[in-house]
């Protein structure tokens, strides 16, 4: 009966050392202090003729966004603070 009991108190450390690390490693980034709303950059690259808008994420301080302007595909960097496209290029994939 000790070794079953080792036995589940290895595997119940294993599995909270586990879940330790999988959750330093899922930190999400956080737009900077004073960030637009996502719902209002969306809707000023909408006015712009970005339709529709089909992924956004953020990295290293900017969001990333792909969306359809004019049937084209295009890679978006928006600027979180101002709204601003930052760099914009045709994805030809």
């Amino acid at each position: 009966m000790k070794n079953v009991k080792n036995s589940l108190l290895a595997v119940t450390l294993s599995g909270i050392a586990a879940v330790a690390a999988s959750q330093d490693n899922s930190k999400e980034e956080m737009p900077p202090p004073g960030a637009m709303a996502l719902s209002t950059i969306v809707t000023k690259l909408e006015q712009q003729g970005y339709v529709p808008v089909v992924e956004v994420s953020l990295d290293g301080g900017r969001w990333e966004i792909e969306a359809y302007k004019e049937g084209k595909r295009w890679d978006l960097e928006v600027d979180p603070n101002s709204g601003e496209i930052v760099s914009a290029r045709e994805d030809e994939s």
